[in-house]
C-alpha cells in the first residue's frame, strides 16, 4: 500500500519545472496529513505503522519541496553558506536541488562538516554556532518533519521550547499557574552547562531506535565541524545551527517529569452545563522546561534543597552538568527571572499578589536593540526609519502584552520619542523645533488613539506606532499535552 501511494506521487511530481507554478498549499496539505497519521499511529502503540509513513514521508517529493523552501527561502539563515560556499538564491538553483535530492537515496546521504561561527551571549562568553551546508539543511529539515510526530505524542506537557504551537507565553502561563495559588513558594532556577556541546550521542540515538533514518541522524552527530580551517571530531552533543538539533535536544531531555515523579489525572467536570476536561497534577514537585532552560517548584524548602541529588541520574544518562553559575534557589518573594519575565509574588496583610513583568534585562535588550535601528538608519528618511523600526516596536509590545507592562509601554514609547526627536534633529540640524513638529508631528487621529507627538513620514503618511497602544491581554495557555499533529484537536487549533 506504502508503495503505490509513493509511486502515484511520484508520478504527479515529476513534470515540475517551475518554482513558482508548485501547489504549496496541495504539498503542505499531504505532509499534515501523513504527520497526523504518524502521531496516530504513535498513540496507538502501531509503531510498525509508524515506521512505514515515516519511510513514506521522508522520500515523498513534497517533503523534500517544503524542506529546500524553508531553508533556501524562509530561514533566516537562506543566505549564509556553510563551509563549500553554496547559496541557493534563485528558483533554479531550488529546482536543481530538487532533482539532485529527487534521485538520491535518502539513507545513503554523507553530511559534511559544519562552519563553526561564534556570536556573543549577554553574560559576555561566545556561543559556538554550526552552520551545515545547504543540503545538509535540506535533509535535516526532512528528518525533522519525519521524526517530529512521533514525538510530538511522547513530548511531556510541562515543555515548550522549540515545539509546534508552543511558546514562552505558555511556559509563563504554567508557571503562573502554579505559583498564583501561593503553594508552591521555592524556585529551582536550573540551566544545563553547554547543553548542546554535551548530550551524549548514544542516548539520543538509543531513544530514537526504530527510527528508518537513524543511521543519517548518527552521520550528522558524528559530521564534525570546521573552526578556523581546521577540522574538529565530534563524539558528543548536537550543533546549535542545524534544523534538526532543537528537537534531538527536546527528545535528549524528555523525562525529567519521570525523574521529578509528576504525574497527572484526567478530571472532567460540567462548565456552563457542558462537559470540561483539565489535568491534574499529582506529585510534590511542579516544573517547566523550555529547551535548556527549566524551573522547578516545591512547597518546602526542604523539599527544593534535595532536587540536586533528584536529577543526578538525569543527568548522568545525558552526558549533562549544571551550570552552577546559572543555577540557583529562591523564594519567590524576592522574584525569579525566566525567558526575558521576572515573576514575584508580593506579600501584604490582606495576602499575596502574583505579578509577571517584562525582566530589567529584557528591558534593556529591547532598548539596545531600537537603539541600534536608530544608528543604522542615519542617512535615511524618516519613511524608511518608520517602516523599519515599527515591526520591532510591535514584536516587543506583542510579546510583553500579556503580562504587567502598561507603565513599561509607556517608559518605552518615551524612550523612543527622545530618538525621534534626535535623529530629526541630526537630519535637520539647522531647522527649529516648530519647523520639525509642523513637518512631523501633524495631529493624529485614527478613530481609536488621539496624539499630537506621533512621529509621521512626510512621504507616504506612515506612522511610527505606540506601545502604549497595545492593551494588556492575558494569554490563554495551550491545553496539557495538545498538538497540532492531533487530528482530533484541528477544531481547538483553528480556533486558538
Amino acid at each position: 500500500m506504502s508503495n503505490t501511494q509513493n509511486n502515484t506521487f511520484v508520478s504527479t511530481t515529476s513534470n515540475i519545472t517551475n518554482w513558482s507554478s508548485i501547489n504549496w498549499k496541495k504539498a503542505e496539505k499531504y505532509v499534515d496529513k501523513i504527520q497526523k497519521r504518524i502521531y496516530r499511529a504513535e498513540s496507538e502503540g502501531d509503531y510498525r505503522k509508524v515506521r512505514d509513513l515515516q519511510r513514506l514521508l521522508g522520500r515523498s517529493a513534497y517533503v523534500q519541496l517544503l524542506a529546500i523552501r524553508r531553508v533556501t527561502q524562509t530561514n533566516k539563515g537562506k543566505r549564509t553558506a556553510g563551509i563549500d560556499g553554496f547559496r541557493a538564491l534563485s528558483d533554479k538553483q531550488r529546482m536543481d536541488l530538487f532533482y539532485k535530492i529527487r534521485n538520491r537515496n535518502i539513507n545513503l546521504h554523507k553530511p559534511k562538516p559544519a562552519l563553526r561561527k561564534y556570536i556573543e551571549k549577554k553574560n559576555g562568553k561566545m556561543r559556538p554556532l554550526s552552520i551545515p551546508v545547504i543540503m545538509d539543511r535540506i535533509y535535516q529539515e526532512i528528518l525533522r518533519m519525519v521524526l517530529e510526530p512521533q514525538w510530538e505524542f511522547r513530548f511531556e506537557p510541562t515543555s515548550y521550547g522549540f515545539r509546534p504551537k508552543r511558546s514562552i507565553h505558555d511556559a509563563a502561563e504554567r508557571i503562573f499557574n502554579y505559583i498564583h495559588p501561593g503553594n508552591w513558594v521555592y524556585v529551582y532556577e536550573g540551566d544545563f552547562k553547554s547543553c548542546f556541546d554535551n548530550l551524549d550521542h548514544d542516548f539520543i540515538l538509543e531513544q530514537i531506535k526504530g527510527f528508518p533514518y537513524i543511521k543519517l541522524i548518527e552521520r550528522f552527530l558524528k559530521a564534525g565541524y570546521v573552526d578556523n580551517s581546521m577540522f574538529y571530531h565530534t563524539d558528543k552533543g548536537t550543533p546549535q545551527g542545524g534544523l534538526l538539533s532543537p528537537l534531538l535536544a527536546n527528545i535528549a531531555l524528555n523525562g525529567m517529569e519521570d525523574c521529578l515523579n509528576i504525574s497527572y489525572k484526567e478530571v472532567t467536570y460540567n462548565r456552563n452545563g457542558k462537559p470540561y476536561t483539565t489535568y491534574k497534577t499529582h506529585g510534590k514537585y511542579r516544573m517547566t522546561r523550555y529547551a535548556d532552560d527549566f524551573v522547578i517548584f516545591a512547597k518546602t524548602e526542604e523539599d527544593i534543597l534535595e532536587i540536586p541529588n533528584i536529577l543526578e541520574p538525569y543527568l548522568v544518562k545525558r552526558g549533562l552538568t549544571l551550570a552552577e553559575d546559572k543555577t540557583k534557589i529562591s523564594h519567590l518573594r524576592d522574584g525569579f527571572d525566566f525567558l526575558g519575565l521576572n515573576f514575584r509574588v508580593h506579600y501584604n496583610k490582606k495576602g499575596h499578589k502574583t505579578l509577571i513583568k517584562p525582566s530589567k534585562d529584557s528591558i534593556k535588550k529591547a532598548r539596545n536593540k531600537i537603539s541600534d535601528i536608530y544608528e543604522m538608519m542615519k542617512g535615511s528618511n524618516v519613511d524608511s526609519l518608520i517602516e523599519v523600526v515599527n515591526p520591532v516596536i510591535r514584536g516587543i509590545a506583542n510579546f510583553w502584552k500579556p503580562y504587567v507592562s502598561k507603565e513599561i509601554f509607556s517608559q518605552m514609547d518615551h524612550y523612543i520619542w527622545i530618538k525621534n526627536n534626535k535623529f530629526l534633529k541630526w537630519l535637520h540640524p539647522k531647522k527649529s523645533k516648530k519647523w520639525i513638529k509642523s513637518k512631523y508631528y501633524p495631529p493624529y487621529d485614527d478613530g481609536r488613539h488621539k496624539d499630537n507627538w506621533t512621529l509621521t513620514g512626510p512621504k507616504n503618511g506612515q506612522h511610527i506606532v505606540k506601545m502604549a497602544w497595545y492593551p494588556i491581554k492575558r494569554h490563554t495557555m495551550i491545553k496539557f499535552n495538545y498538538s497540532p499533529y492531533d487530528a482530533s484537536k484541528s477544531d481547538y487549533f483553528a480556533n486558538r
